[in-house]
């Protein structure tokens, strides 16, 4: 399996000599980008049964496929990993249910009497807005507990401890415990998701970044705000984006808990302006959603993940909860085409088509193979802007390809 990996990496390294990357950079280098998460993903498709036909063949495919067939295909292998992920979950939190459609059933018909959460005695509320989702029981476990058993599923989890990088801004580190395979989904991006259109209501905004590190940005202009999301939390609940993206910040970069305003700005009701999917349902003991503490790696050090947009389709509401994310603003609805058992988004118009909404987030994948260390992400910070003192490029062209 080594070996074969080895071949992959050596593709992967021709990438940058091409000669069309003179042409446009940054759409040559998004190209780039999807070509190796098409590597990896497929590669970590093929399982330990592959043969050195196999690798051969995807490395063929690679070279002739077109930009939109791969992006297919690496949707695809994505959405099989996070249905693997969704089903070790539903074992964990959901024991007592056949399936997840069956608590999402349950769900939809106990929303007419919803019970009081915690929450509603705080504030004093007789009962939930009427337009508040039901959450639905699950398991009395922690946080903890549910890594705990997501190693057992799964073969690997994540941890947050003291990073090891040898500077003082590192903090808490993000680190793989167990193994996890080259092309393995290792994280969620988490948090509030802004389309362009949105931008004005970034925190901060205009300048969004000046307190808040855990901002990312696809190549489609999505950015996702993982500040509000922080380290998840204990039980599953209704997590807010209109809310959280109104909440004050204190200087410690939390939310003030104890304020007047926080308590009010949760109990008010949800703005129908922005969309129905404003307040959602989220399990925030994803034990994988913390991608946004993963660090820049030292230098003499190589990145062992890459980010990989992924287009969740919203209408498969029995894994919603798993999705660490909530889209500021109204959904989006795409032309959609079914390949496999993922609808993926097409150019073209058939009567096979349908507009469906979708999530744009971002996940994490494993360049190589992981076991019990800390992981690291190529920030590609621009380099058109003062970049931090601790910031060395892992490959300066890239990054101006990047942003160029």
């Amino acid at each position: 399996m080594a070996l074969l990996f080895q071949k992959f990496q050596e593709v992967v390294r021709t990438l940058a000599k091409n000669p069309r990357f003179a042409r446009d950079p940054r759409q040559i280098q998004f190209e780039a980008d999807v070509n190796r998460l098409f590597l990896y993903t497929s590669y970590n498709r093929l399982g330990k049964n592959a043969d050195e036909a196999d690798a051969e063949e995807i490395i063929d495919m690679a070279s002739k496929a077109s930009l939109v067939d791969q992006q297919k295909q690496v949707q695809e292998n994505i959405h099989s990993q996070i249905k693997t992920f969704c089903s070790s979950m539903d074992d964990i939190l959901l024991p007592n249910y056949k399936s997840a459609h069956d608590l999402v059933t349950s769900s939809r018909e106990s929303q007419g009497v919803p019970r009081r959460s915690g929450l509603s005695f705080a504030i004093g509320r007789s009962s939930p807005p009427t337009n508040q989702p039901a959450i639905p029981e699950t398991q009395p476990l922690t946080r903890m507990e549910v890594s705990h058993s997501l190693m057992d599923h799964f073969g690997y989890t994540l941890d947050l401890k003291p990073s090891q990088i040898p500077h003082k801004e590192a903090g808490q580190g993000l680190f793989v415990s167990g193994e996890a395979n080259v092309g393995a989904v290792i994280a969620f991006y988490p948090g509030v998701i802004y389309s362009p259109a949105y931008y004005r209501n970034i925190p901060g905004y205009p300048r969004v970044d000046a307190n808040n590190p855990y901002l990312i940005t696809r190549y489609d202009g999505m950015v996702i705000n993982a500040q509000p999301w922080g380290t998840g939390g204990e039980t599953r609940q209704v997590w807010d984006s209109v809310l959280l993206a109104e909440l004050k910040h204190n200087p410690s970069g939390g939310f003030d808990k104890s304020s007047d305003r926080f308590w009010r700005l949760l109990s008010k009701p949800l703005d129908s302006r922005h969309g129905e999917n404003g307040a959602e349902v989220l399990e925030r003991r994803n034990p994988l959603a913390f991608g946004h503490f993963a660090n820049h790696p030292a230098k003499g050090t190589e990145p062992n993940v890459m980010v990989c947009p992924y287009d969740f389709p919203l209408t498969e509401a029995e894994k919603r909860a798993y999705i660490p994310n909530v889209l500021f603003g109204t959904e989006e609805k795409v032309r959609m085409k079914r390949f496999g058992s993922f609808w993926f988004k097409s150019g073209g118009s058939s009567d096979a088509e349908v507009d469906i909404p979708v999530m744009k987030t971002l996940v994490l994948v494993a360049t190589r193979k992981l076991c019990n260390e800390e992981v690291f992400l190529n920030y590609r910070l621009s380099n058109s802007k003062r970049r931090p003192s601790w910031y060395t490029p892992v490959d300066e062209e890239e990054d101006r390809r990047r942003w160029s």
